[in-house]
């Protein structure tokens, strides 16, 4: 499995940005899907998770601002990120759960006004 992510890395506080996560290979074994997120100096937290029924949750920390949903036909998965604050500023990651666990590159999120 091969996972691709997109999106704008630049935004404003409370603004919005939308990352994508386009899934490549043997896409038909993956199962759960998850956005995590890692700023300098701290450990990597999970943001979002997606089950392949639609089942999601979120930390804390986001949640109520952030949506993560999938499109199964486009192999797809993307992270709505609204109401965005500087302490949402990290690298992100999508994760994909299949006969092992696979992640994207990682794309920076930097939000500044």
């Amino acid at each position: 499995v091969q996972l691709v992510e997109s999106g704008v890395g630049l935004g404003q506080p409370g603004g919005s940005l939308r990352r994508s996560c386009a899934a490549s290979g043997s896409v038909f074994s993956i199962t759960t899907m998850r956005w995590y997120r890692q700023d300098q100096g701290k450990q990597r937290e999970v943001v979002a998770i997606i089950s392949s029924s639609g089942n999601t949750n979120y930390a804390d920390s986001v949640k109520g601002r952030f949506t993560i949903s999938r499109d199964n036909a486009k192999n797809t998965v993307f992270l709505q990120m609204n109401s965005l604050k500087p302490e949402d500023t990290a690298v992100y990651y999508c994760n994909a759960m299949a006969r092992e666990s696979y992640w994207g590159q990682g794309t920076q999120v930097t939000v500044s006004s």
